[in-house]
Formats: C-alpha cells, sequence, structure tokens
C-alpha cells in the first residue's frame, strides 16, 4: 500500500440527482493507507452502532477546503463527457467553428448532435441508441467507448476535422496511473521571397494596410489581406483602374500546380465571397491598385502530409482598364443579405453575369499574372488548440432541437452541467 496522497478519478454519477454539477473540484480527496499504522479490527463490520475511533475520523472525515488563493480562469474545455449507468452525454464548444452548420458534420458514432444552446453543441444518447458504441469488459472496469467526428465537406477546409475518443469507465476497483505526456512536434521551414520583375505585384499585407515583411502565419478562418498595385509608386490613374480577372491558390509556388482554389473568377467576381461573407472585395485610396481579403483555409486532400501547417501562395491575373467598370472588367461581392452581386463602387449592373459566364475582355487588353510570397496556416495555436478568429456566428435560434421522439427523456439535461 502506498501513502502518498492523489486525487481520485470522478466516479460515475446517480442520474436521480437532478441538482448535481459536473464540478470535479466537489468530489473528495482519498489517501491510500498502509494497514500496518493503525489495528484492524477497527474496520471489521459489527452489529449495532460505536462511535468512530480518534485515528479513523482523520483517515475518513475529509476536511472542507477553504483557500484564498484565486487561481487563473482555465481555458473552456472544447469537448466534455458526462457519464451514466444508462447513457453518456457529451457537448462540443461552439466558439471554436466558423460554420454556422458545424452541427451538421459533426456525428458521435453514427448519431447527429440532437441539441444546442448559445455556448455548446449537445449529443444526448443512451447507451442501448444505436449509435456505434463499444462496450468493453475488462476485470477492473466496463468500458463504453465511442469517436467525436467533425468532417465539414468542400474542396478547402477553413475549420481542421477531427476525430475525438470518448470513452466512460465504470470502475470496479480504482488504481492509480502515471499521468501521460503529449508530444509537441517540431520542425523547420525555409522560405524563398519572390522578387518578380513586372508592372505590377501582389502583396500580403496586415488589416492596417502595411506590408507584411518576412514569413506569415495564419490560424485557420482568420483574415487574410491582399494588394494588387502597380509596381511603380509614381504611375497616375487617370482614367484607368486596376482590375483582378481572377486569383486562386496553390499549395506550390507554380501557378499550374494542382490543387487549386479559386477565390475570384469569372472576370472579376468574388467567387469565395458566396460561401463566407469574409471573402471580399476593399476598397482604396487609389485605383491603380486593388485589395481585398480572404478567409485562411488549408487543402483538405493535404492534412494527412502536414506537420501542423500548410503553406499556400495567391496567384491573381490583373488588367488594366477604363475606371467605369464593365461585365468583363469589375470588383463584384456577393451580399448575403440581399442575395445579390454588388460592385465595389456602385455599378452594380455589371454584376449580373457573376451568376452565369461573364464576358472575357478585349484582345488587345494586355493581361498579367502575378504571385504572393508564401505564407503558411497553422492548425492549431501554441497550446495547441485551434484558435479560430473571429469567433463563429451564433444560429438564428440560440437554442436549438433536432426533431426526435425520445429527447422527453433528456429534458433536464443542463442541470447536470457546470455552466452553459
Amino acid at each position: 500500500m502506498m501513502t502518498e496522497e492523489r486525487r481520485m478519478a470522478s466516479a460515475p454519477r446517480t442520474w436521480k440527482d437532478s441538482t448535481l454539477k459536473a464540478n470535479k473540484d466537489t468530489f473528495p480527496r482519498y489517501k491510500l493507507i498502509s494497514m500496518s499504522e493503525y489495528p484492524k479490527e477497527s474496520f471489521k463490520p459489527e452489529k449495532g452502532v460505536r462511535p468512530l475511533p480518534a485515528f479513523a475520523k482523520e483517515v475518513l472525515v475529509v476536511p472542507s477546503s477553504i483557500g484564498t488563493t484565486v487561481a487563473a480562469p482555465a481555458r473552456k474545455p472544447v469537448v466534455e463527457a458526462l457519464c451514466h449507468l444508462d447513457r453518456i452525454y457529451v457537448r462540443v464548444l461552439r466558439e471554436g467553428f466558423k460554420s454556422v452548420d458545424a452541427y451538421k458534420y459533426m456525428k458521435l458514432g453514427s448519431c447527429p448532435v440532437n441539441q444546442g444552446t448559445k455556448e455548446h453543441y449537445y449529443f444526448l444518447y443512451l447507451l442501448t441508441t444505436d449509435c456505434n458504441f463499444k462496450k468493453e469488459s475488462l476485470p477492473d472496469y466496463l468500458s463504453y467507448s465511442n469517436v467525436l467526428s467533425y468532417n465539414p465537406t468542400g474542396e478547402v477546409l477553413r475549420e481542421l476535422p477531427f476525430n475525438v475518443p470518448v470513452q466512460c469507465k465504470y470502475h470496479r476497483l480504482f488504481h492509480s496511473y502515471k499521468v501521460g505526456f503529449n508530444p509537441k512536434l517540431q520542425g523547420g521551414t525555409v522560405f524563398k521571397e519572390l522578387t518578380p520583375k513586372q508592372n505590377a505585384v501582389l502583396q500580403a499585407q496586415d488589416a492596417s494596410g502595411n506590408a507584411l515583411s518576412g514569413s506569415k502565419t495564419y490560424t485557420l478562418g482568420q483574415p487574410m489581406f491582399f494588394e494588387a498595385k502597380a509596381a511603380d509608386a509614381t504611375t497616375k490613374s487617370g482614367h484607368q483602374r486596376m482590375y483582378i480577372n481572377k486569383c486562386f491558390m496553390t499549395a506550390d509556388q507554380s501557378p499550374s500546380s494542382n490543387p487549386k482554389y479559386t477565390v475570384i473568377g469569372n472576370q472579376g467576381c468574388m467567387i469565395d465571397s458566396k460561401l463566407i461573407a469574409q471573402s471580399k472585395f476593399l476598397s482604396g485610396s487609389s485605383k491603380m491598385s486593388q485589395k481585398f481579403q480572404v478567409s485562411a483555409f488549408i487543402f483538405k486532400d493535404r492534412v494527412s502530409t502536414s506537420s501542423g501547417l500548410q503553406q499556400l501562395y495567391m496567384h491573381c491575373e490583373v488588367t488594366m482598364g477604363e475606371s467605369p467598370p464593365s461585365p468583363s472588367s469589375k470588383a463584384c461581392n456577393y451580399d448575403s443579405a440581399t442575395k445579390k452581386w454588388k460592385e465595389l463602387y456602385g455599378y452594380d449592373s455589371v454584376c449580373t453575369c457573376c451568376e452565369t459566364n461573364c464576358p472575357s475582355a478585349q484582345p488587345t487588353v494586355s493581361k498579367k499574372t502575378i504571385s504572393s510570397s508564401s505564407w503558411k496556416v497553422n492548425l492549431s495555436d501554441k497550446d495547441g488548440h485551434v484558435n479560430v478568429e473571429p469567433r463563429m456566428r451564433s444560429l438564428d435560434a440560440d437554442q436549438f432541437s433536432l426533431e426526435d421522439s425520445d429527447m422527453a427523456m433528456h429534458a433536464d439535461f443542463i442541470n447536470y452541467w457546470e455552466d452553459d
């Protein structure tokens, strides 16, 4: 036996106690003792009642902890599980997701999200439900396990797919185990800055419009800012304006490499703005340049080969044209509120072809393809947690419940969590 004190794992809670909160700090501590220190007779069962020996009070009665030290606020757990005798409840923090439809791509085994609040998505299921729960009976405990998965669809990802194993152990005996550790992968990437010798350049910038120096790392969903402009800073606009016909991203430096993802196409339509409002053309002080922003993403088919980040490049085809835009030279954003295309400077009629095929520019117009320097998209922050900014938008209704005839038995599920 050991005399060292250790914190006991949270025991399965009884479902009937509707006031019980999932706060691990409310559970008592236990002490492993050596029986040689105390007389065995004191622990033998017998008829009737007798006073508790003084030494036994020290062992069995845990004094209430009164402390004055205020701990720093901890990061909210992304995934939490509650284990009951007949069911498992799992909840996922909503603020880590950019998409308002994230719950549609999330499953616990084969079962979908069936409850939601402003803060969390919930899986509320009995162990007898056909969610592919795996039951395992071992000498020391009975185990029910499953996998929480998130697999967003589409060619590119702005949120990283994940699989999180969920397990509930119902112990027959209690044992102490050594604390495990998670290795932190480290590596390095060498970048070579591109110095195009041409009349136009494509430059990565910060939100204030300042050029970024050196390599830049973004997190998934973070806005990235770019500006295409004339290489000669003294060039005057007159009646001309710079237009971006198309832009696409690649994982390799060559514009002809694959995979590639088109952000701007159809002769100046911000295609990506139909998928996410964060991607859009931006107005500027000079029409001899064109600014735009795109929400950071990674290529889905390269996630397995990534060691925590992906290196990407932006390539754009630009032209110089008359200041009033035309269907073949424009800068159109999609307005999700009105479900219409709008030109950056108010000539909305030239954007009507964005839903079909816009005419190409005249053959006499000079087209140039320019490329940006590379940047990295990091899948997590320094603590290993996905860090997406800005936070996801709420659903139209902060609380929702999917149609499920069995949801009545889970009506008081919210009472079993520390907060929501």
